[in-house]
């Protein structure tokens, strides 16, 4: 590789990208130096510009492809590139799952040192575009204008956005004209919201200073809107202040405009940050809840489960159902057992298994989460399930294990931080026979495992796509102890 260096940058012009790294990053090797590539996918020949360089590593982004690989296709967003949300619409799929597979066995056997049965090929995802079940959209008065539209200047005149953060940039937004994530009504809620904003005047929220009106607009649907079948969609409007007059004037031409949604929402934010959690939640329309159907529930009836604005839910839930068979599956249930469900959300994955087990209790930190499943197994009439909320470590006393009995089998299914270590140590102490970890950070699942390794041994690995397009993936470990 010839390198040439001028005074404000550095160029290493042929760069051959070898693999896949982190956060969607590739690799290619200068000089015995490591160096993390944006813009270009393993088989590439790049000219780099190099943004970083340490004494181990460095950091470039790919100026031109000099020879393009041949596991390299054409994204199909326009917004691909700037946007963010969809880092390897630029790389074929089956090399996506190709390195997302070596991505969990890296950090399973690397991070954890852990010994691995043969890993079971990835499964990918049912589909590859519109398959997320929910979107939230930022109102923003500081537009991030694209390089093409700088070109033009036709653009400028509007800086208001309705879209996604830029990467790395918490104060701009990228205007959104087409999102191939979720299905429609999607894309046209937020066009008909910008353009009714734009009409009426209506302020986008200012990022930095903490002022506007308009926010953020979440969109949420479920699987049967995903086939076309009885849709059903729920949109909740956050706004900066109170304006009465605004608010049922812009909320009433949505439902006019699209009298499909079955729930229409709104609350007031003035904290500095965009989480609804600890806002009081209001119902302009229709339902404070859609419903979501997933298959193959007890008794092989359908599951529904009741979706409020707080309620965390699989995002992409046709490849939902197909992780949660695999759970079951690996559960190994006969009827007998009493099961643990640790971070149980809404419930979901503790009512899927309900019909396999004797009792299961599921345990969840959000106290919404637990009321949106005690109300999902009354739903489903469900009764030999139970949930509790709070804090894990403190949970899982021994009038916990009085009441419920102590488990045969412990599923959880921790957040991205993966289970904090008292949790994982009171485990040991329940001394289950086989635990089913479902993760969505192999890394924190590999550090977690480890502090098991010595009471169990892993028997089963199945890495699971839930996100194409992006570097994420998911992974489902069932441990069996080693003095069965």
């Amino acid at each position: 590789m010839r390198r040439s260096k001028p005074k404000e940058t550095i160029i290493w012009e042929g760069g051959p990208i070898t693999s896949a790294g982190a956060q969607g990053k590739s690799l290619a090797k200068v000089d015995g130096l490591v160096v993390f590539v944006t813009g270009a996918v393993p088989g590439d020949v790049a000219d780099l510009r190099v943004l970083k360089k340490k004494k181990s590593y460095a950091e470039a982004i790919a100026i031109r492809i000099v020879s393009p690989s041949p596991d390299r296709v054409v994204p199909f967003c326009p917004h691909f590139g700037t946007c963010g949300g969809c880092k390897w619409q630029d790389l074929s799929y089956p090399k996506q799952l190709e390195y997302k597979q070596q991505q969990v066995i890296d950090n399973l056997e690397r991070l954890g040192g852990l010994e691995l049965p043969p890993v079971t090929p990835i499964m990918p995802s049912a589909g590859l575009t519109h398959y997320r079940n929910k979107l939230e959209f930022t109102f923003s008065n500081s537009r991030w204008f694209t390089k093409e539209e700088i070109g033009t200047q036709d653009a400028l005149t509007d800086r208001n956005a309705l879209g996604f953060h830029i990467p790395m940039r918490f104060d701009r937004v990228l205007d959104i004209n087409v999102c191939h994530l979720q299905p429609e009504p999607s894309d046209a809620i937020r066009a008909f919201v910008r353009e009714h904003a734009r009409e009426h005047g209506l302020s986008f929220y200012n990022i930095r200073e903490h002022a506007g009106w308009l926010r953020t607009l979440l969109i949420r649907t479920t699987l049967r809107q995903a086939q076309g079948d009885s849709a059903e969609c729920m949109v909740l409007l956050a706004l900066g202040h109170e304006d009465v007059e605004a608010r049922e004037r812009l909320l009433a031409a949505l439902v006019d405009a699209f009298p499909q949604i079955t729930s229409v929402l709104w609350t007031i934010n003035q904290k500095k940050n965009d989480t609804i959690y600890d806002l009081d939640i209001h119902l302009f329309h229709g339902r404070d809840h859609i419903v979501e159907e997933l298959p193959d529930g007890p008794g092989g009836k359908p599951l529904k489960f009741r979706i409020g604005p707080k309620t965390f839910f699989q995002t992409n839930p046709r490849q939902t159902i197909a992780m949660y068979r695999s759970v079951r599956d690996l559960a190994g249930l006969n009827g007998t057992e009493n099961v643990y469900d640790l971070y149980c959300g809404a419930g979901s994955i503790t009512l899927y298994l309900a019909g396999q087990a004797k009792h299961i209790a599921g345990v969840e930190l959000v106290p919404e989460s637990v009321a949106d499943a005690r109300v999902n197994a009354e739903y489903n009439s469900i009764t030999n399930v139970s949930f509790a909320a709070g804090d894990m470590k403190k949970v899982l006393d021994p009038t916990f294990v009085s009441q419920h009995g102590k488990p045969d089998v412990i599923i959880t299914d921790p957040p991205r931080a993966g289970m904090d270590e008292p949790v994982v140590r009171h485990m040991l102490e329940l001394d289950p026979q086989r635990i089913v970890y479902v993760s969505c950070n192999p890394a924190t699942q590999a550090r977690d495992l480890a502090i098991l390794n010595d009471r169990y041994r892993i028997d089963f690995v199945q890495p699971v796509d839930m996100f194409p397009h992006t570097y994420h993936v998911e992974n489902v470990v069932r441990l069996i102890r080693r003095n069965d």
